[in-house]
C-alpha cells in the first residue's frame, strides 16, 4: 500500500544521482506525489528511460539536467537556475555517489579528490545553493544519503567509505546552524540494497547469501526501501526529525 503525503504535492524537489538505482526510485515516488522533481545525472541514457517508463505510468514528468556533480561551478548555477525561474527549492536530495571498489594502495591525490567530490562535496555545495530559499521561507528539508559500508567498515573501498562517514557529521552541522529557520537536515544510511548496479557487479550468490546471514530481516532490500524512508523525512509528517541518521539495513549493523 503506498502513502500520500499532500503536503509534498506541488513542493519543488532537487535530487543528484537521480538516473538510475536509489536515486530514481526517489525521483519515481516524488513524482508519484506529484511533487515538482528536477534531478541531475550524467547517465543520459539512463535517465532518459526513467523519464519514458513515468510517463508510460501516467505520472508526472521530472525535469532531468545532465550534469556532473564534481562541477560544482555547473551544479549551483543549475540550482541558481531554478530557484530565479520557478523558486525555491523545498526538498534537497543528495544521493549521487559511486562505490566502486578500491584498496588503499591504489589510491593516489587524484583518486581520492574524485571519489571526495562525487560522495561528499557536492553535498555540501548543493546544500549552500538552496539553504538561502529555505530560510527565506523558513521551511526546508535537507537529506543525505551515507551508506552502511563506513559502519561495518568493509575495507574495499577506503575514500568511499570515508565520505559517507563525512556525510553524517555534515548533516548534523547543517541541522543545528540552520535549525532556527525551520530547516531540517537529517541523513540515511542505507544497508545492501539490490540496485541494478550492485546486482551487475557484486551481489553474487556467496555474496547474497553472506548478506542474508547477517541481517535480521531475511530478505534483499530494493529502492523503494530507501525511496519511502525519503518521502518521509521530506514531508511535514517528520516535522521534529532533524539531525538524525535514520539506518534502513534491515539489520545488518
Amino acid at each position: 500500500m503506498k502513502v500520500k503525503y499532500s503536503d509534498l504535492k506541488n513542493k519543488r524537489v532537487f535530487i543528484t544521482g537521480g538516473g538510475s538505482g536509489i536515486g530514481a526510485s526517489i525521483v519515481e515516488h516524488f513524482c508519484e506525489q506529484k511533487s515538482e522533481v528536477y534531478f541531475v545525472d550524467i547517465n543520459k541514457k539512463e535517465s532518459n528511460k526513467l523519464i519514458k517508463k513515468l510517463k508510460n505510468k501516467k505520472i508526472k514528468k521530472p525535469t532531468f539536467i545532465e550534469c556532473s556533480v564534481t562541477d560544482t561551478i555547473k551544479l549551483q548555477n543549475l540550482i541558481k537556475k531554478i530557484i530565479y525561474e520557478k523558486g525555491s527549492i523545498d526538498v534537497l536530495v543528495n544521493n549521487a555517489a559511486n562505490d566502486d571498489r578500491h584498496s588503499t594502495k591504489d589510491v593516489d591525490e587524484e583518486y581520492w579528490q574524485n571519489r571526495i567530490d562525487i560522495n561528499l562535496k557536492h553535498y555540501f555545495f548543493a546544500a549552500q545553493s538552496v539553504i538561502g530559499g529555505m530560510i527565506k521561507k523558513k521551511n526546508g528539508s535537507i537529506i543525505n544519503l551515507s551508506s552502511v559500508s563506513w559502519i561495518l567498515g568493509e575495507g574495499d573501498k577506503v575514500v568511499y567509505e570515508t565520505a559517507k562517514s563525512a556525510a553524517i557529521g555534515l548533516t548534523r552541522s547543517f541541522a543545528q546552524e540552520f535549525g532556527k529557520y525551520n530547516i531540517r537536515s537529517n541523513s540515511i544510511t542505507p544497508g545492501n540494497i539490490a540496485t541494478e548496479r550492485q546486482i551487475k557487479h557484486w551481489l553474487t550468490p556467496k555474496y547474497k547469501k553472506f548478506i542474508l546471514d547477517n541481517q535480521a530481516l531475511k530478505r534483499q532490500l530494493k529502492p523503494y526501501d530507501v525511496a519511502r524512508l525519503v518521502l518521509f523525512l521530506a514531508s511535514e509528517q517528520s516535522s521534529g526529525c532533524t539531525k538524525q541518521n535514520f539506518v534502513i539495513d534491515a539489520g545488518i549493523t
